[in-house]
């Protein structure tokens, strides 16, 4: 047997962490048994579903990396098929037609209420023979009264609903559109799914589905109900635990590898290890290692675990996405492959590595008031005088030059380096922090580096 999973977002929302980790979790356990990974769009709800959601949701796993088989399927185009389910089960007595109002529902509901029950439909219809002419109706299933339905999950275990607990859900709409459970049965059905991943919060639907696959005489796949992510303090994820569009990290200069790395730890472990490459987590993940209670999302764990991937990469493929966060022209200065590696330790996410990389390629219009204040005092003129005059004498325009020359001329002052180093670093960037000052000054270029100091001091003078 091949195993075959997929994810089945609704296009009527952005694609959010939670729906993130399940759409990884699916793709890890297919691509581990060499099976394969299906993607469904599930559109059926028109009035809500919207193109832009499902670009997101496409964005989202392309940036992800999490490839699927074959072309998306759209639920909406099959119709159709999920009204040939629905006739099957009315032939069968599985369903049928139901000709209540709203009005009808209501008070029926409120009787439950009075007599101290649980509001569900009564089946009142399901031996109904009349067809009203032009009345409308909606196609209920019909669920078993008595025994129990068992959804043996592959991460809670055995998992027991009461049928008499489970009233007779509508799978066609008066308009004739299909309901969630129908669709779904009749898409995975089709599409040969074997095992379906997904959230808790879709468990109490599952002892509904695994009846309509038998009542269609089809065989369930398995299933495996992943729990929750829960905020730091415990509460439903929300806005501002980080539940944001997962393209909003790929915005805010998180690294695809990085965050399929975290979410893969929401839930899943390996030992205590807690960085993983993509090979290792498709060798290694496994729904029998995934835990039954909420995980718990974690910022400063994925800050931390997106900077041990920033320092990790390779300069050259950094390159690349950092030129195209910076609005200079990255052409008039050094090469940003010998710039990134001067800020990667310091960096938590692209961004930070963009806005430290800046003021390479552009002359400080402005200098920071604190820091100018902080750092030049009367004897700094000296230092800086000193400095420019051996640096233009230099043989050699080095990191291990100019740290040697700074040194000599704090040496000769006797001032530390630092008296030195920051108005140096304030010239030529703007600010108070930067690389290494040797290292900065070897990439600017002697050039540049004595005409950003001769301009800097000319603008200072002036203030």
């Amino acid at each position: 047997m091949t195993i075959r999973t997929r994810f089945a977002p609704s296009p009527t929302g952005m694609l959010h962490i939670g729906g993130a980790r399940t759409a990884l979790f699916s793709w890890l356990y297919a691509r581990h048994l060499g099976g394969e990974f299906v993607l469904r769009i599930e559109d059926t709800d028109l009035e809500r579903s919207t193109d832009e959601a499902t670009q997101v949701i496409l964005d989202g796993l392309k940036w992800l990396g999490l490839d699927w088989d074959g072309e998306p399927v759209f639920q909406g185009l099959r119709k159709a098929e999920h009204v040939v389910a629905a006739e099957q089960l009315i032939e069968e007595g599985h369903a049928y037609r139901c000709y209540c109002s709203r009005e009808e529902l209501d008070a029926m509901r409120e009787e439950q209420r009075a007599n101290g029950e649980k509001p569900k439909y009564d089946g009142r219809c399901r031996h109904r023979s009349d067809r009203p002419e032009g009345a409308p109706f909606v196609v209920r299933f019909r669920s078993p009264d008595e025994g129990e339905t068992v959804v043996r999950d592959m991460v809670l275990g055995d998992v027991v609903f009461n049928n008499a607990e489970l009233d007779d859900l509508i799978i066609l709409r008066s308009d004739g559109s299909p309901t969630y459970n129908l669709a779904v049965v009749a898409d995975d059905a089709a599409m040969g799914i074997t095992h379906v991943v997904r959230g808790s919060d879709h468990l109490n639907n599952t002892p509904r589905q695994i009846q309509l696959y038998q009542a269609l005489g089809l065989t369930p796949p398995q299933f495996a109900h992943i729990p929750l992510i829960h905020g730091p303090d415990g509460a439903k994820m929300s806005k501002r635990h980080g539940a944001v569009a997962i393209t909003e990290y790929r915005e805010a200069g998180f690294l695809p590898d990085a965050v399929v790395n975290y979410l893969a730890r929401l839930g899943w472990s390996h030992g205590d290890d807690e960085v993983f490459s993509r090979q290792q987590l498709v060798e290694l993940f496994d729904l029998a290692q995934v835990g039954k209670t909420a995980s718990r999302f974690d910022q400063q764990k994925l800050d931390w675990l997106n900077a041990h991937y920033l320092r990790e990469s390779a300069p050259a493929e950094l390159a690349v996405q950092v030129a195209g966060l910076m609005d200079v022209d990255t052409a008039n200065g050094p090469d940003l492959e010998a710039v990134i590696p001067t800020l990667q330790e310091r960096s938590k996410n692209l961004l930070e590595l963009a806005a430290g990389a800046r003021f390479f390629y552009q002359r400080p219009q402005a200098f920071d008031e604190k820091a100018v204040n902080k750092n030049f005092k009367p004897e700094t003129d000296a230092l800086l005088d000193a400095f420019v005059q051996q640096a233009a004498a230099l043989d050699d325009w080095s990191a291990e030059t100019i740290h040697a020359l700074i040194a000599a001329v704090c040496e000769q002052f006797e001032a530390g380096m630092g008296k030195l180093a920051q108005p140096i670093r304030i010239l030529i960037s703007g600010g108070s922090v930067s690389p290494p000052i040797d290292a900065t000054l070897a990439l600017l270029g002697r050039a540049e580096t004595l005409e950003r100091m001769q301009q800097g001091r000319e603008k200072l003078s002036a203030r």
